[in-house]
């Protein structure tokens, strides 16, 4: 029997980098931009983002469910390799852009807050844990690659889903 590949150190490495890397670019300052440099448009890419991501993971499920195994795999890669380019353009916009505050008053207002506190708390939360799920795929430990997905995959889609419902939401007050 293959010995399972032990990913934990790395899994570690990556998920303290991202979550360290995402609080640095809200309390480090802004970098300068070299004049001509705009990048205002991706707030609205990483909506698409999102949409792509959560489609990702829906087609996912939907193949698992269906046990083709293949087609899941790819989904899932294809996921994870929109979550990456994500993650880059999220920092490259909050390293050099000011943060936008949200305009909205009233009830809607409390609603905006909670889906943006829980976002952003569960995308912190899981990142881990997608990283085990991922390496428990690819180690093929399906027992315990389920027990964990069964969970996972669920917030991912939160994640992904409320990522775009933010922008939607916050959209009319960028400047």
């Amino acid at each position: 029997m293959k010995k399972e590949k032990n990913y934990t150190p790395l899994i570690w490495a990556l998920s303290i980098g991202i979550n360290l890397l995402v609080a640095l670019a809200f309390f480090l300052p802004k970098m300068a931009l070299p004049q001509g440099y705009d990048f205002s448009y991706i707030p609205h890419f990483n909506a698409v983002i999102n949409s792509i991501t959560f489609l990702c993971l829906l087609a996912a499920f939907i193949a698992i469910k269906n046990k083709n195994i293949k087609v899941h795999r790819r989904f899932i890669f294809s996921a994870l390799v929109f979550t990456c380019i994500f993650l880059g353009s999220y920092l490259l916009y909050h390293f050099t852009m000011p943060s936008t505050k949200y305009g909205g008053e009233g009830v809607i207002r409390y609603i905006y807050f909670f889906i943006l506190l829980t976002h952003i708390l569960m995308a912190a939360i899981i990142v881990p844990f997608v990283l085990i799920t991922i390496a428990r795929g690819l180690n093929k430990n399906v027992p315990k690659h389920r027990k964990i997905a069964r969970w996972i995959m669920p917030a991912w889609l939160y994640v992904s889903s409320t990522g775009v419902i933010v922008y939607l939401m916050i959209s009319p007050y960028y400047s």
